[in-house]
């Protein structure tokens, strides 16, 4: 846990958690608070599940601009675990993160060529971020095989400015904020 510990803490600013294979949250770093800012309180309460914050209603969804294409690859990628690896509680998350999404519109959504961006709303201007996902293939305990770490990255100079400013105000009132 100590190694996860360093790895969220070397991603600063950028927010990045360690989750299970249903999205249970295990660490998150310092940045992560922007990830989960005007979150209803329920959501917040161990055990968080990073996915259903992501859509939910009095979670992040109200926030994210491009709700509908960032939704539906996180709901497709679960539907994709859940058909390699059978799990009826894998298949009911999904049912539930699907039925928070609106309908995808008839224009083409906002792509970087490879890749759907997370486009959020703060009160300090819009960010515009890349997930990427890490496993841990090679771990030699089970447990630890099962988690995975998903790291949130500036699309563009704006997003990563934005986020710097934060970490260095989050730094200067001290591990208390």
């Amino acid at each position: 846990m100590e190694a996860l510990r360093s790895i969220l803490t070397g991603h600063l600013p950028y927010p990045a958690v360690v989750a299970g294979p249903r999205g249970e949250l295990v660490l998150a770093n310092a940045a992560f608070g922007v990830l989960t800012q005007g979150a209803a309180a329920h959501l917040l309460e161990p055990p968080v599940n990073v996915l259903r914050l992501a859509l939910h209603p009095e979670g992040m969804g109200p926030r994210v601009v491009n709700l509908a294409a960032w939704g539906r690859h996180i709901t497709e990628s679960l539907r994709a675990r859940a058909a390699a690896h059978p799990d009826p509680g894998l298949d009911s998350l999904v049912e539930e993160l699907a039925g928070y999404l609106p309908a995808a519109g008839p224009a083409p959504e906002d792509h970087l060529g490879f890749a759907v961006p997370l486009r959020l709303r703060t009160p300090e201007g819009e960010l515009r971020l890349l997930t990427t996902l890490t496993s841990f293939a090679t771990a030699v305990d089970v447990t630890l095989a099962e988690l995975h770490l998903e790291a949130f990255l500036p699309a563009d100079a704006a997003t990563a400015e934005l986020l710097r400013r934060r970490e260095e105000a989050r730094a200067a009132t001290g591990p208390h904020r």
